[in-house]
């Protein structure tokens, strides 16, 4: 059974086929994000530290963090996104437990955030493109991490999942040349707006299938992108991501702190069975209770994670985090 292991200094966090979802939370992500950008440029970290606790009380069990800022006074990312990386690396290591996931197309930014991570993290991310795997899978090698892989390659983005299972398919076979194994390999099969294409979550389900049955990897996806530009998105997120779950996605990278989305999570790893006796379930009803009567979900879920000693240094060493 295919296991991808993802580690930081205290905790370890398994994405696979018979584990709980692996919620691998996005905010911390400067990218559409005008008021954060300019915070970390005037090297201010509280809205990273904010969202690093509220994203992990809420349910993440990794953390994404990309230090891709323009900054004003220098546009040159080579120079200045490699020091921000480590800084927020360092920042955000030392309020939280979980495992990071390292995001980044600048190659001395994966480089910096490597030699700054404790543990095991998740690399985000490589591509098809020739020049992206000389780049990145030397580094996936080197430090011994797994690697999130976009189904895109030279050619682009297809709209074809024949073409985009092929380019999954390229990198998991390139990614053995240097001797990295296809449990370390997360692909991203890459989730088309379903305004834009109607049969875009068909898609996905299909090429999650196959990419679990045929290549034998893990899976991960930008889930909003299915509701880019509808309304109400977050009611059609929740009703992708247990679709997904059942057609064997493994993981996601998302905002964690939106109740909507979150509840039809754990709803779908009890229904999966990866949820003991509806353990994590039954707690998670206890914050939904909290909602019910006037609390907002993150407030509520910021309380019941206190409470349980989870997600801060507190919470102490835990073999398995459970979703």
């Amino acid at each position: 059974m295919t296991r991808t292991v993802i580690e930081s200094k205290t905790k370890t966090v398994v994405i696979g086929f018979d584990e709980p979802f692996c919620v691998i939370g996005e905010r911390i992500n400067p990218t559409g994000r005008k008021k954060l950008a300019a915070e970390l440029e005037a090297g201010d970290f509280s809205t990273v530290a904010r969202d690093a606790l509220e994203q992990v009380a809420c349910g993440a069990m990794v953390l994404d963090i990309n230090a891709g800022v323009v900054y004003n006074s220098n546009p040159n990312p080579n120079e200045t996104e490699p020091p921000l990386m480590r800084q927020m690396i360092e920042l955000v290591q030392g309020l939280v437990d979980v495992p990071l996931c390292i995001d980044s197309s600048v190659p001395g930014a994966l480089e910096a955030g490597l030699a700054a991570c404790q543990g095991r993290p998740l690399l985000n991310s490589v591509t098809g493109e020739e020049d992206r795997l000389e780049m990145v899978l030397p580094l996936v090698k080197k430090y011994n991490v797994p690697v999130v892989a976009i189904s895109n390659d030279d050619t682009g983005i297809s709209m074809d999942p024949e073409v985009r299972f092929a380019v999954a398919k390229k990198i998991v076979e390139r990614a053995a040349d240097f001797g990295i194994p296809a449990h370390d390999i997360v692909v991203d099969p890459l989730v088309m707006p379903v305004g834009a294409l109607a049969s875009a979550g068909q898609q996905v389900f299909t090429l999650v299938r196959r990419l679990r049955e045929e290549l034998g990897v893990n899976t991960t996806c930008g889930a909003s992108n299915i509701s880019f530009g509808m309304p109400h998105r977050h009611g059609i997120n929740a009703a992708f991501l247990p679709m997904a779950i059942g057609a064997g996605m493994t993981s996601a990278i998302m905002n964690p702190v939106r109740q909507v989305e979150m509840e039809a999570i754990r709803a779908a790893n009890f229904l999966m069975n990866h949820d003991a006796n509806g353990g994590e379930w039954i707690r998670f009803s206890r914050v939904l209770e909290a909602v019910a009567a006037g609390k907002s979900f993150a407030e509520a879920s910021s309380e019941a994670a206190a409470a349980g000693g989870r997600g801060g240094r507190s919470g102490g060493r835990a073999g398995r985090a459970r979703g």
